[in-house]
Parts: C-alpha cells; sequence; structure tokens
C-alpha cells in the first residue's frame, strides 16, 4: 500500500509539474508536500485543498478535492467537495474532468439544495468550449441541451437568468453556423441545399439576428431557382417583419429586377 501511493503521488507530481517547471526549489518542495498522497483528518485535506484554490493552484486543488471524498466518503465534507472538485477543474479548464465531477455530484445527490449549481457548472464547461462557426458545433448543441435543462429544472434561481441570456446567444450562434453552410451552397450555385439551410434559421432560430439576411437569402435562392412566386412571399415576409433593414432593401431590388410586384422598403 505504502508503494501505491508513493506512485500515485508520484504520478500527481507529473501532472502539476510541467506548469511550474520555472519556479523556485522551495515552490517544488510545497507542491509536492501538498499533492502527496498520505492518510489525513478531514480538516486538514480540505483546507489543504481550499488553500491552493486561494492560490490559484487549481489542478492541485481539484485532486484534493478529490482525496477529500476519496478518504472521507462518509463526512459531511464530502458532499462539498465533490461541487468544489467540479469548480476547481472549470477554473482550471479541465472541462471534461469539471463536468464528470458535477455529474458525478448530481447522481449521488439528485435532491440536493446545491444541484441547480451542479447543472450550472456542466452548462458553462460547454458554453466555455463554444467554438467559431467554420467549425464542428456539436459542442455547442450540448451547452444549448445543459442550459435549457437548468432553465426548465430550476426557472426561480439566479443561474436560470444567467441560462436564459446564454441561450440566446447560444442560439444566435448556431443560427450563424446555418448560414455559413447556406452561403457555402449559394456560393457553388446548389440552391435547394441553401433554401434547407436557411429555411432552419427562420423556422428554428426566428429571433436571432439571422432572420432578415436568412429571408433574403431564401429569395436569392428562390429567385436563381426560378420561382419568383415564392420569392415575393419571402421578401414580403422580410418587408412586415424587418421593413427598415438593409437586408428587405435588397430583397426588394431583386424581386423588382425579377419582373415581381412587392412593398417599397421603408425609409430608416
Amino acid at each position: 500500500m505504502r508503494n501505491f501511493s508513493r506512485s500515485l503521488a508520484a504520478l500527481t507530481l507529473i501532472a502539476v509539474a510541467l506548469p511550474l517547471a520555472g519556479c523556485a526549489g522551495a515552490s517544488a518542495k510545497r507542491t509536492r508536500a501538498d499533492t502527496q498522497y498520505v492518510a489525513r483528518d478531514v480538516n486538514t485535506l480540505y483546507n489543504a485543498a481550499k488553500t491552493n484554490l486561494d492560490r490559484r493552484n487549481y489542478t492541485v486543488a481539484a485532486a484534493l478535492f478529490d482525496e477529500v471524498e476519496r478518504q472521507h466518503p462518509y463526512s459531511v465534507w464530502a458532499r462539498r467537495a465533490q461541487l468544489m472538485s467540479a469548480f476547481s477543474y472549470y477554473l482550471a479548464k479541465d472541462h471534461q474532468k469539471s463536468v464528470d465531477s458535477a455529474r458525478r455530484f448530481l447522481t449521488i445527490h439528485p435532491g440536493n439544495k446545491d444541484a441547480p449549481y451542479a447543472h450550472y457548472l456542466i452548462a458553462l464547461n460547454y458554453y466555455e468550449q463554444i467554438e467559431d462557426v467554420t467549425r464542428d458545433q456539436s459542442t455547442t448543441k450540448l451547452a444549448l441541451d445543459s442550459l435549457g435543462e437548468l432553465v426548465r429544472r430550476y426557472p426561480n434561481t439566479r443561474y436560470a437568468s444567467d441560462a436564459r441570456l446564454k441561450v440566446d446567444l447560444v442560439r444566435d450562434h448556431l443560427a450563424g453556423k446555418e448560414m455559413e453552410i447556406g452561403r457555402f451552397y449559394q456560393r457553388r450555385a446548389q440552391w435547394l441545399a441553401s433554401i434547407v439551410r436557411f429555411r432552419t434559421v427562420i423556422e428554428e432560430y426566428q429571433t436571432t439576428t439571422h432572420a432578415p439576411e436568412a429571408l433574403m437569402r431564401l429569395t436569392e435562392s428562390y429567385l436563381a431557382l426560378g420561382i419568383p412566386e415564392e420569392a415575393r412571399k419571402t421578401a414580403a415576409v422580410l418587408g412586415a417583419n424587418y421593413p427598415t433593414s438593409k437586408w428587405y432593401e435588397r430583397a426588394y431590388s431583386l424581386v423588382q429586377r425579377h419582373g415581381g410586384a412587392a412593398a417599397a422598403p421603408t425609409a430608416s
């Protein structure tokens, strides 16, 4: 058991040593003392974790909070340590471990008063991994699902208030991805494919900032396919909802050039 403990300590040290390679020898000794696995009473172990957290040694703090739970699973501190571990991993930007810790807390304590915060941590971890619209958006969808679940389960909490704001931003981001793909198809004259993407924006993300452009792009695509009636209807919807938009001005000009009738844009 002693050999195993020493091996575990060595692995923990390797995980934290690289960022600290340039530190003085005294600092390295303190780090080894902090992370070395020994059986400790719960107060000493929790306080060591909290001290490292306060000093922004987030990875070390997370490992020590994990030790609180492992060494003292039935103490009153174990439940608190689970959440603190998830929080420390989040600050260390180790998003997967943070999500895992928060989910473990929810599995063991689903009805706990801190459950909304655990859900919030999960959502934040996904939210902060959102990629540019040119990249894959699977994590963005996980963020939207997690934020939505938080709002549905705990609508009156302060976490839900922040989640609602983030939901709007995430939906706008996903709409932006659809627009990016739709424009890609337009540049290649793949009009049917572009229509599918722009209609997705109108049907699923109609309250986002991308809706006016999506309607104008739909107008373009319908005209390119030789369906002027659909183009006029789309331009009319754009004019009714965004009469002062630059996108309606463009849609109106397009319809007029193709011999269609549409209400003139309203002056800004």
